[in-house]
């Protein structure tokens, strides 16, 4: 806070300078923007339907996220400012100019515009027209066209001119983006905004339309390749299938599957009948002896001819019927044969005379008519085997054409799905694209009104400007500045008190015993009533007598003014007051009071001097290259001194600045306190801290410091000293 107060002090200080410059500044920037064009300002708002879609036709449903749609505006908003897009309306306004149009030039031609002749201006129009066409920047290297960019600059057309006055925002959330332009002629100012409108509408929709049909046309080819894909893999699976003879794999798996089926469960029907047919045979059998099998076998002999011949027959029509798969017109067949067969058997039954065994023809009969059942069933199972195998051979060769068919059908699958999203993605970007949404110029530029004068603004920053750079330099120079200025820089510098401070005296300032008392000026006035304040502390340290010793660290510190001053002050509290000037080097008190005894001549008589009360006596010297202790021995001294605390109750002593450090010890010896002078402004060298030290180690004796020639400190008393660090 401390070092707040002092900079604010510097600052009164120099209060002046803190005047003048600004007001000087006011005025020269006054002068200065008197000349400056009035400004005027057009705007233009653009729609860019990201935000509003109620101008598109057909919209897709799209959840776009704000900072999306902010991104999307950026890039509109830098485009704008991109120096291509800037370049195209520096080229309007220079043809404008170079072709001398009609109500279309607005500024003076510049020298390096008009340097030149009708055929280099018609050169420039045709370049400058190729470029506007084609988009392109001027090319730097160029030399010719590096000359077109300079005479651009000099009527300040280019980019980053344009720029500097140019505006590009959106507003808050909204769809539209405003622009400005700041002008000194407000056709120009919306000139240049309709032009950079129309530019940055034109290059965006030119850019649409493109990649529209870019992106159409790689959908259409995209499409068209799905379609050809699939269209190939079709072909593929039907030549496998003519090749391979194939109608429907499906049914024909699943017809042979069901005929194998049938074959199966007819198998197993004839296995049944063959074992029950078998053991049915064989009962029969064992009922016979050998004798009447013998006579039965001979009897039956020519009809059983005619049996075997029927079962053959029956047997093959059997065959013909299984292989047909079970056929039912050959069924008819199979069973006239079977009737056959029966009629046979029976007419056997009739011729046949069993003699004793009668009792066992229907044995004999039912035997017959299984026999021919079980050959029937082992013909069929013989033949049902064969076709079941002719089937799983046939069911074998379709696994092969079913994995390789429906490796083809999921290709199909696979690319018909392709096929299917490419046309739909190329219908829908055909239907969007249809209707593609541009940007728009919704609210033209028209001529902008003039804007409030910024002249006045100007000034008053100017002086701003000018007031905050010098307090700057105020504040560098006191950061830099090491000097001791108020009483609590001492004290924090010495760790020691101070007693108070002076302020400077004039030249012209009479502080003689007899002057001080007369003069009652300002200045003056101060000095006594802050030489009363340092009297206060000093005489409250100890009870008289006492001898004070002034000193200083280096000479012309105020010494002698200060001496005399407190002098006179303890005069006014009606005390005794001797000065003794010890000073040899500079014995200014010595020449302000010729009459005075001399301090030489009291050491060496044996008289004393007589105080009294309320006034000041003096004792001066001879001055010159000579110390206390070379006049007289420490004793003598010594007894000399205490005589004197007899008669005066105050004793100042003005000892030698202690560069003459053996002098001013001398003095201190004999002296009760110590009193060091320090000068404002000077600063505490390397060589004053030995010196600080010494007077540190006279602990009490030394009551602290004493700053003189102080300025601009407001008026205060007491006592003052480093602060206690918590």
């Amino acid at each position: 806070m401390s070092e707040l107060l002092q900079f604010l002090m510097l600052l009164k200080r120099n209060k002046i300078t803190l005047i003048l410059v600004p007001v000087i500044t006011v005025i020269v920037s006054y002068f200065l923007v008197k000349r400056l064009p009035d400004s005027y300002e057009a705007h233009a708002r653009i729609a860019t339907g990201l935000v509003d879609k109620t101008d598109q036709v057909v919209t897709r449903v799209r959840d776009e996220q704000d900072n999306q749609i902010a991104r999307k505006f950026e890039g509109i908003i830098q485009t704008m400012l991109l120096n291509r897009t800037l370049d195209q309306v520096s080229y309007r306004l220079i043809l404008n100019d170079l072709k001398g149009t009609k109500d279309s030039t607005w500024r003076e031609p510049s020298n390096k515009l008009e340097e030149l002749t009708k055929a280099e201006k018609s050169k420039a129009i045709a370049l400058i027209t190729r470029k506007y066409r084609a988009r392109e920047e001027l090319l730097l290297w160029n030399p010719y066209e590096k000359k077109l960019s300079e005479i651009i600059e000099s009527m300040r057309y280019d980019a980053s001119t344009l720029r500097e006055k140019l505006s590009v925002y959106r507003t808050g959330t909204s769809d539209y983006i405003n622009v400005t332009f700041e002008a000194e002629n407000p056709e120009l100012a919306a000139y240049v905004i309709n032009t950079l409108c129309q530019e940055v509408i034109a290059d965006n929709s030119s850019k649409i339309a493109g990649n529209n049909k870019k992106t159409i046309s790689f959908l259409q080819n995209f499409m068209i390749q799905k379609l050809g894909t699939l269209n190939e893999r079709m072909n593929i699976l039907k030549n496998y299938k003519i090749q391979n003879r194939v109608l429907n794999l499906n049914e024909q798996a699943k017809s042979i599957y069901g005929q194998m089926a049938d074959y199966e469960t007819r198998r197993e029907m004839a296995q049944k009948d063959i074992i029950a047919y078998s053991a049915a045979i064989k009962n029969i059998d064992e009922k016979f002896n050998p004798a009447d099998r013998k006579y039965f076998e001979s009897a039956l002999t020519a009809i059983n001819q005619r049996i075997v011949a029927s079962k053959a027959n029956l047997k093959q029509m059997n065959e013909q019927y299984i292989l047909n798969g079970f056929n039912p017109r050959l069924k008819v067949s199979l069973d006239s044969t079977r009737s056959i067969l029966s009629s046979q058997i029976a007419e056997a039954s009739d011729k046949y005379v069993y003699n004793p065994m009668s009792v066992k023809q229907d044995l004999v009969t039912q035997k017959l008519g299984m026999e021919i059942t079980l050959e029937l069933a082992k013909n069929s199972v013989a033949s049902i085997e064969g076709e079941l195998n002719r089937l799983n051979k046939k069911f074998d060769g379709l696994v092969p054409n079913e994995a390789k068919i429906q490796e083809y059908e999921t290709g199909i699958d696979i690319a018909s799905k392709e096929y299917i999203e490419a046309l739909q993605r190329y219908n829908e970007a055909s239907l969007e694209f249809s209707f593609p949404v541009y940007l728009k110029l919704i609210e033209r530029a028209m001529p902008g009104q003039i804007q409030a004068s910024k002249k006045m603004v100007l000034i008053i920053l100017s002086g701003v400007i000018s007031l905050t750079f010098c307090v700057f330099v105020f504040f560098i120079l006191f950061y830099l500045d090491n000097a001791i200025r108020y009483p609590l820089q001492l004290a924090n510098a010495t760790d020691r008190p101070v007693l108070g401070y002076l302020n400077i005296l004039g030249k012209d300032t009479n502080l003689s015993l007899t002057g001080i008392n007369s003069s009652d000026g300002k200045s003056i006035s101060q000095y006594k009533n802050l030489v009363k304040s340092i009297r206060y502390e000093l005489d409250n340290e100890l009870p008289d007598p006492k001898i004070i010793a002034v000193t200083s660290l280096a000479d012309r510190a105020g010494k002698s003014p200060f001496v005399m001053a407190l002098a006179w002050s303890f005069s006014r509290i009606n005390k005794t007051v001797l000065i003794l000037d010890g000073n040899f080097d500079q014995s200014d008190i010595s020449r302000l009071n010729p009459d005075a005894p001399l301090f030489e001549n009291y050491i060496k008589t044996q008289g004393n001097l007589e105080g009294k009360l309320g006034q000041i006596s003096v004792l001066r010297n001879n001055g010159g290259d000579v110390s206390l202790l070379e006049i007289a021995n420490e004793k003598l001294i010594a007894e000399k001194l205490q005589a004197l605390k007899a008669e005066f109750d105050i004793i100042l002593i003005e000892t030698d600045a202690l560069t003459s450090m053996n002098k001013a010890k001398e003095w201190i010896n004999f002296a009760d306190r110590v009193v060091t002078v320090f000068s404002a402004g000077r600063t505490i060298t390397d060589s004053d801290r030995s010196k600080i030290q010494y007077l540190n180690s006279l602990d009490a004796k030394f009551s602290g410091w004493v700053l003189t020639n102080t300025a601009n400190i407001p008026e205060q008393a007491g006592r003052i000293e480093k602060p206690v660090e918590a």
